[in-house]
């Protein structure tokens, strides 16, 4: 069986390409690789949440939970003095997020090995994002709704984008019952942009 982008180590062959792009008003430069999520382009879905996020009004680090290599966490990191934690479980990805960070200069970024937050700083978050391995499978991705809903600070929010097609309306489902309030915030290209927040 072929790897995928949750495997600790992929046995892929290593084929790094560099890609641009603009988020919120920024340019980024990105390298890519092969056996990591969106190899050569930036995930419609990734973009999406960046351009939607918005931070939250207390105070806190952010977490990027299947960060890859740096597409959501980055773009934050840009914007803001507060700590960005970076974790995926994917020893290649969280190279590539290592360099990406230091080629476009974000000294408030934070690579760490973590498979979601399971092996994560001791400290809860103002705000967690994810664009979550949905091939992982329907547990693992409840798992990690879970565990960012133990992870928060009070009035802290989850961001999560996610495809209809792929389980948004049952993720909406799962988040109400762990959060006190869920938000649609946009629906786009049949992507959803949900919020979840703790009180």
């Amino acid at each position: 069986m072929s790897d995928h982008y949750f495997t600790e180590q992929p046995s892929v062959e290593s084929r790094p390409e560099k890609i641009r792009a603009e988020l919120r008003g920024r340019n980024f430069m990105f390298t890519t690789d092969q056996g990591v999520f969106s190899k050569g382009e930036l995930d419609t879905g990734s973009e999406l949440l960046v351009e939607e996020f918005m931070f939250p009004k207390v105070n806190g680090p952010i977490a990027d939970v299947g960060c890859g290599y740096g597409a959501i966490g980055l773009p934050l990191a840009a914007e803001t003095e507060r700590a960005v934690w970076l974790f995926d479980v994917n020893e290649r990805a969280l190279a590539l997020a290592e360099a990406n960070r230091d080629v476009n200069g974000l000294a408030n970024i934070h690579v760490q090995a973590s498979d979601g937050l399971q092996n994560t700083p001791d400290q809860l978050y103002a705000a967690i994002v994810t664009n979550p391995p949905i091939r992982a499978g329907k547990a693992v991705v409840h798992r990690i709704f879970e565990e960012a809903a133990a992870r928060l600070v009070s009035s802290g929010e989850f961001w999560v984008v996610i495809r209809k097609k792929q389980g948004a309306p049952s993720a909406k489902e799962k988040l109400a019952t762990l959060f006190s309030e869920v938000e649609l915030v946009k629906k786009n290209k049949g992507y959803y942009i949900l919020k979840a927040v703790k009180y």
